[in-house]
């Protein structure tokens, strides 16, 4: 299953065919996805120079700021996806959501310079922020407005500002629908 394929997956529990294509117009989060994963996957330079302009459209109009460069496990889900930016040296896992809002960033000093890597299975609730060298862990949830600057371990709730991180086994259990293997 390629990426596109398990991020379709993750929006609708279905397996990918053209006959769906009409789910990508409907969705921009999945439009834009569609558009992210051809620019990360095609080597023939036509459809790169045409996805190149669909993409940058599609950034400007909707606010999401997300690299080609990001290294974006599969089963990503973009939840009312306006407004999200994430930093090209941002590391994202599989099936994760990300909600509107949300800011994954570096920073560029002290001891977390640089960006975050985030694992498996982390819901990222709308407009939290996440900056610096840290590390998420897998079957994390973050709520909203969270501003996360530290190493959030696996099994965690983190809330507030600054981030308080409540461990719970099954965080994201009801949140991440759609799973992929």
């Amino acid at each position: 299953m390629s990426t596109f394929e398990s991020d379709f997956y993750r929006y609708y529990g279905k397996n990918w065919n053209w006959k769906y294509f009409k789910y990508i117009l409907l969705d921009h989060g999945l439009f834009f996805l569609f558009i992210l994963r051809t620019l990360q996957t095609t080597h023939n330079p036509l459809i790169r120079f045409l996805a190149k302009l669909i993409y940058f459209r599609t950034v400007k109009k909707y606010g999401l700021e997300i690299s080609p460069k990001t290294k974006i496990g599969k089963g990503l889900y973009l939840g009312h996806a306006y407004n999200i930016t994430i930093n090209p040296g941002a590391v994202i896992g599989d099936n994760c959501n990300i909600h509107k809002g949300v800011t994954i960033g570096q920073e560029n000093r002290g001891k977390r310079k640089g960006a975050p890597v985030i694992g498996s299975r982390v819901r990222i609730g709308v407009n939290a922020t996440i900056v610096g060298r840290i590390e998420i862990g897998d079957d994390v949830l973050i709520a909203p407005n969270a501003f996360v600057n530290r190493d959030v371990p696996s099994h965690s709730i983190v809330i507030g500002n600054p981030c308080r991180i409540i461990p719970k086994q099954g965080a994201t259990e009801g949140y991440i629908n759609n799973v992929v293997e």
